[in-house]
């Protein structure tokens, strides 16, 4: 069976239209941008990396803190007060038995015979008068009272527990080192994910767009084909079904480029619209697994973490311990400065101190016990994540060699389903297949098309997984710019 010319000339129109089509029409628009370029803005603006920061900022200046427990304390201090009243030591009940006391004295020597020279007398009872008319009240401290002084205290020994206390502080800080690396290699696995991710949406939004193209250049064929009494009825509305199918799902993945534009405009935390630039890549050569398993055991973020809480533990066994140990330290002090301050109160003072508890209620030891314990499971959680990891890896290296070897095989399939299409639309052209037969073809080939950047996205998804767990993130443009590295782009 033939076409007529005027069938010929129609779809050769068509053909021309869709083959003039720019790209701009099926393409959102947006300003382009490099995987290592997003990497770096990612990197700049990112809340959770400068979250971490500020974290090993504060431990940072935490550990400068512990290290001023070795120095002295020096404390300057003034105070002012104001009294009820005077203090004041008040002896007048004290004359009457001082008088009776000289009085039976005088007698004594009377009744012994022994006379006083009547001078002696005079003076003695003209003191006695002064004495007894006296006030015999004395002021310690008068009501107002103001000084300013100042104190020294330097430890000589504390058990080790300043060395424990630096010790921890250190380890705090590469606690934090270590959150922020975890961080940042995290960032890197979702960037790749979003930005290979926004690749593979745009790639699937061109090839729905090249099927909403194919399926009506092959929906007006048939129309002009049933025009001509080629073909059945049937046929055209099947033809008109899959156009509305290809229609909804073009517009399913439009959407979906939208979402998934949104989400990596979050990760550069940036308002811009951008595209990516940078092509998925696969390696067919790649390092071992137990080269990514002993680069975990040393690099991993949180298995170092693990064992930083390790090493805090055993620093807890030993501040305990030090519980046991006296604390010496020497004190001094004087005032520099007074108002109307006794002078019975000394003005400076030297010393050593020493504490030493005898018995607290068996806390010392309970607590010693319970930060031995707390090693022993930091040590246990410290096995399950390094056999975690170790498992992680496996199965991150298992897929990212799955996604490998089958790209290969998509690519034979889609030359296939491309030659099949082919000669599908010969044959429809000719009477001798039906619409079904051209359009899911068509659909078909799309479908591998789309098969074939899942995989690629897989594999760089799980590469840049992989190097997360192994504590890599920063080796991975490398990876991308390794001579090996094939381009994986979307074929016509």
């Amino acid at each position: 069976m033939k076409m007529s010319v005027t069938h010929f000339r129609y779809l050769a129109i068509m053909l021309l239209m869709v083959a003039s089509l720019p790209l701009s029409a099926q393409i959102p628009a947006g300003e382009g941008i490099t995987l290592e370029a997003a990497l770096m803005m990612a990197e700049e603006n990112n809340p959770a990396l400068q979250a971490a920061e500020y974290n090993r900022e504060a431990a940072d200046y935490e550990r400068k803190a512990a290290i001023g427990l070795r120095m002295p304390k020096i404390n300057v201090m003034g105070s002012y007060a104001y009294f009820n009243r005077d203090m004041e030591v008040d002896m007048n009940g004290l004359k009457t038995p001082v008088s009776n006391t000289v009085n039976q004295v005088i007698g004594g020597l009377g009744q012994a015979g022994i006379q006083l020279p009547a001078g002696v007398m005079d003076q003695l009872s003209g003191m006695m008068g002064q004495l007894m008319g006296a006030n015999w009240g004395m002021t310690l401290q008068e009501r107002n009272v103001a000084f300013v002084g100042g104190s020294v205290t330097v430890p000589l020994f504390t058990g080790g527990k300043i060395n424990v206390a630096n010790r921890a502080a250190r380890l705090n800080l590469q606690t934090a080192e270590e959150q922020g690396a975890q961080s940042r290699n995290a960032l890197v696995s979702e960037l790749v994910e979003r930005y290979y991710g926004l690749a593979l949406s745009l790639a699937a939004v061109e090839v729905r767009q090249q099927v909403v193209d194919g399926v009506r250049v092959h929906l007006n064929d048939a129309i002009a084909l049933e025009k001509n009494g080629i073909i059945a009825r049937g046929e055209r509305l099947y033809a008109e079904v899959k156009m509305a199918e290809a229609e909804r799902d073009l517009q399913d993945a439009k959407l979906q480029f939208e979402t998934l534009r949104s989400a990596l405009a979050n990760t550069l935390n940036s308002q811009a619209d951008y595209l990516p630039v940078s092509a998925m890549f696969v390696l067919n050569d790649i390092e071992s697994v137990d080269y990514f398993k002993s680069a975990a055991l040393e690099h991993n973020p949180l298995l170092r973490q693990v064992e930083t809480k390790r090493q805090l533990a055993e620093e807890g066994v030993k501040l305990h311990t030090a519980d046991y140990m006296p604390q010496v330290a020497l004190m001094g002090g004087g005032i520099f400065a007074n108002y109307q301050l006794s002078n019975i109160l000394p003005r400076w003072a030297v010393g050593v101190g020493v504490n030493i508890t005898l018995f607290d209620g068996l806390s010392r030891e309970h607590k010693r016990a319970a930060a031995k314990r707390t090693v022993g499971y930091v040590s246990s959680m410290q096995t399950k994540a390094q056999n975690d990891i170790t498992v992680l890896v496996d199965k991150l290296y298992n897929n990212l060699c799955n996604y490998r070897d089958r790209i290969p095989s998509i690519e034979s399939s889609m030359a296939f389903a491309d030659e099949y299409l082919r000669i599908k639309t010969a044959a429809f052209r000719e009477g001798l297949a039906s619409s079904a037969d051209v359009i899911d073809a068509q659909l078909n080939l799309a479908a591998i098309r789309i098969e074939r950047m899942q995989a690629a996205f897989n594999y760089d998804v799980a590469l840049a997984q992989l190097l997360e767990a192994a504590g890599l993130s920063d080796e991975f443009m490398s990876y991308a710019r390794r001579e090996g590295a094939s381009q994986i782009v979307l074929k016509d």
